[in-house]
């Protein structure tokens, strides 16, 4: 199914409003449910509770309320016949000639349909306009996270190896 099966028209990305954000929220917490209950499973215990003592969606909630509240300009919509589909937010670095993708997120029921190449296209496109050289997503290396890093490898982007280290203080 393509984005015009699914919304009788293309994905139209515009900036972001205040209207738009319960929808934004709502559709990241759904988007990643699957991506934290896989990580659960594949990262140290003590990491993830020290990460989300009050659970992942509290902790996602909060996070991404601050990035839509702190950061309008810098977040834009992707909106399928007046529906919030997904959103992106995109930092500009000048010290770094670097644009970096800090945010995105599509609603799953639009996943696969394109949405997100809008969203990586017009993020581009606003980091080249900035005079940027070069633009950066992170995700996780765990299996949740596999999905996203296949969806940026296909949109040309090259993986740069880090390695990050936890220790559990609590246990000696």
């Amino acid at each position: 199914m393509s984005i015009e099966d699914k919304s009788r028209g293309r994905a139209i990305v515009v900036p972001y409003a205040p209207n738009h954000r319960a929808a934004a929220l709502d559709l990241a917490i759904r988007s990643w449910e699957p991506v934290f209950q896989r990580m659960r499973e594949s990262v140290p215990r003590f990491v993830y509770d020290n990460f989300y003592p009050d659970g992942w969606r509290a902790r996602q909630a909060a996070d991404l309320a601050q990035v839509l509240d702190d950061e309008p300009d810098n977040i834009d919509v992707a909106m399928c016949d007046e529906v919030v589909a997904g959103w992106i937010c995109t930092r500009i670095h000048p010290g770094d000639s670097m644009g970096e993708v800090y945010v995105i997120t599509v609603a799953p029921e639009y996943q696969r349909l394109g949405v997100a190449r809008a969203l990586m296209e017009h993020a581009h496109d606003r980091v080249r306009r900035a005079g940027m050289r070069m633009i950066m997503v992170e995700t996780g290396g765990d299996p949740g996270h596999a999905p996203a890093r296949a969806a940026y490898e296909a949109n040309g982007y090259q993986r740069w190896p880090v390695a990050r280290y936890f220790k559990d203080l609590t246990s000696e």
